[in-house]
């Protein structure tokens, strides 16, 4: 596998790798973390009849797979959103995914979207929770309100937005990248999965975003 670089980030004393994967590692925890994976999406669109290829959930399940490898990382933090709606075919294709990286601790932060019951995500070893507090950081799936991080005695990391930034060219013309968008108390993690939309953020003076494209990520000035 190439290697893809990542940018270094140092947050409240934590080490973070921002990377083009979408996915962040933090090499205190030794842990990666991914928000928005949406397993699942494809095969609820084709059984709506919505052509989509097949092929999807294996390409993200194989990016996963990829940074396990390169970074071998002892924990894997879902921040929600792992299945996109109830079961399907698509399950399979996790469970088999899951038996292939037995050794790795996984943690889901339930999402809106996972509905699926938890004796399913039990049997495969993935521990669950609706909030996760490590180190400086608690973990969640929606970003709170201004008014609940004044009251919070963390930095909270979470996914659900699918952040993006818009960069304009001299030409006028605009394109909506997926970013990472860190603000004074929290922090929005792109999407990892592939078939999953994003939102142009507002940005705020002192937040710091970074931009995730092919193959680097860059600071948005």
């Amino acid at each position: 596998m190439t290697s893809l670089p990542g940018l270094d980030f140092t947050l409240l004393g934590q080490d973070l790798l921002l990377l083009p994967q979408k996915a962040i590692y933090w090499k205190q925890h030794k842990a990666l973390l991914v928000a928005d994976v949406h397993l699942g999406k494809v095969g609820h669109f084709r059984k709506a009849g919505i052509a989509v290829p097949r092929d999807m959930e294996q390409t993200d399940l194989g990016e996963l797979s990829d940074l396990i490898f390169q970074y071998k990382p002892e924990k894997l933090i879902f921040l929600g959103d792992l299945f996109h709606s109830d079961m399907n075919a698509d399950w399979e294709w996790f469970r088999l995914w899951r038996q292939q990286h037995k050794k790795i601790e996984m943690q889901l932060i339930r999402g809106n979207h996972d509905i699926i019951h938890d004796s399913f995500y039990i049997d495969l070893d993935v521990a669950l929770y609706d909030e996760l507090l490590i180190g400086p950081f608690l973990l969640l799936h929606k970003p709170l309100n201004d008014e609940a991080l004044q009251d919070l005695n963390a930095y909270v990391l979470c996914g659900h937005i699918h952040p993006g930034v818009n960069l304009s060219g001299r030409a006028r013309e605009s394109i909506t990248i997926p970013c990472f968008a860190f603000g004074e108390k929290q922090a929005i993690l792109p999407s990892f999965g592939r078939f999953t939309g994003r939102v142009a953020l507002k940005r705020v003076r002192g937040d710091k975003v970074f931009g995730v494209l092919k193959e680097k990520v860059i600071a948005i000035i």
